[in-house]
């Protein structure tokens, strides 16, 4: 008996001990404060800073989608060697571990037993609209989550779509087409 007395009176004295956040000493915006040089309580805003209303703006860049509301047919971001760097290293991140570095659907989480996402190099994804591309990962489809919380910035969306393409010609490009040069880079014979 005196366990369960114990259990109540622990019991009651948590729930009277709450506090909740909005009795807490605070700040609201654009209060004065003695604690900064300048008087002011918020910080300001570092240069360079894109706010998320910003990045997930209506235009097409940021939306994947032309005028029409058709999906974009091209990039819309010039593809440099940088972009493709960091559409890599994006890809390696958010994409791999489901899809497979090579995107073929092999990644960890299919290993796993979770059901086995899109192959990035077959004819659906393939034929696909970078356009599409892009608002898949911004927005998800079927069992693939929304990313645009993760991958909040505009161009590291293109730039795991344009690395997606490039994955997709490296599958597609054979080894005849390639010049003397390329081969000895993959360690082919010439």
């Amino acid at each position: 008996m005196s366990k369960w007395l114990l259990v109540a009176v622990v019991a009651v004295s948590c729930a009277a001990c709450r506090q909740d956040m909005q009795t807490q000493p605070k700040y609201v915006p654009l209060d004065r404060s003695w604690f900064y040089s300048d008087g002011r309580a918020a910080r300001p805003i570092p240069a360079g800073t894109i706010s998320v209303d910003e990045a997930s703006g209506d235009t097409p860049a940021a939306t994947g989608l032309d005028a029409g509301g058709a999906f974009l047919t091209t990039l819309p971001v010039s593809i440099t060697e940088g972009l493709l760097e960091r559409g890599r290293e994006r890809f390696d991140i958010y994409c791999s571990p489901c899809h497979g570095r090579t995107g073929d659907g092999h990644g960890m989480i299919a290993r796993r037993g979770f059901q086995q996402p899109a192959d990035l190099n077959g004819p659906r994804v393939r034929n696909a609209p970078p356009g599409y591309l892009y608002a898949v990962i911004a927005h998800g489809y079927g069992a693939m989550a929304d990313y645009s919380y993760q991958i909040q910035s505009v161009n590291d969306r293109w730039a795991i779509v344009a690395y997606i393409r490039a994955l997709e010609f490296s599958r597609a490009v054979s080894l005849s087409e390639l010049t003397p040069s390329e081969r000895s880079q993959l360690g082919a014979r010439p």
